[in-house]
């Protein structure tokens, strides 16, 4: 399993090839999907899984297409293993972006987003925990006009969504809650 992830880390990172984390911009991109997979890896230890965690931004932020990710699964993992691993990255992937629903604003692409991750299996939610952990720590203290409406979309979605692992949930949200409470007491 650690080669196949090992495999899966290298792929991702090549796919996001230049990109940096956004709020952390000396970390290149391929170290927020690593530390996804990480936490997911303290509740789990199914491969489809943990190899979702660390893809599950590719087909959204990258060139991968559908059926290039499928390919590459299937070059490296059992049948039944990489069609749920690309399953669990299909439920991952926004739907309701900018670039697909230019006509909408933030609150209606969101609000029909959160409809339809409230459909996903319970594994993409434990991931979609995981990766709002790893976004929202240390939120409060990039002090940018962001945070406060990224916080409570998460809480709002943390709020809603109850089919994945209840004790990565639960120290989710605490993060959540302690971020904005960080938030408050600074204004």
């Amino acid at each position: 399993m650690h080669e196949i992830l090992q495999t899966i880390e290298a792929f991702t990172d090549k796919a996001h090839g230049d990109q940096m984390r956004k709020y952390t911009p000396r970390d290149r991109y391929i170290v927020h999907p690593m530390r996804v997979m990480r936490i997911c890896e303290a509740y789990t230890q199914s491969l489809p899984v943990l190899a979702a965690a660390i893809l599950h931004d590719v087909l959204e932020d990258t060139a991968v297409t559908k059926s290039e990710l499928s390919s590459f699964l299937s070059s490296i993992m059992p049948a039944r293993e990489a069609e749920r691993t690309l399953q669990l990255v299909v439920e991952l992937t926004d739907v309701y972006i900018k670039k697909n629903y230019p006509e909408w604003n933030r609150r209606k692409r969101k609000s029909a987003e959160l409809k339809r991750i409230l459909q996903n299996s319970p594994d993409a939610q434990t991931i979609k925990y995981a990766d709002i952990l790893d976004n929202c720590q240390g939120m409060s203290e990039q002090d940018t006009d962001f945070a406060p409406v990224f916080l409570r979309e998460c809480r709002q979605l943390l709020k809603l969504m109850h089919k994945g692992n209840p004790e990565l949930k639960a120290r989710t949200e605490a993060v959540v809650m302690d971020e904005l409470a960080a938030l408050e007491r600074k204004s």
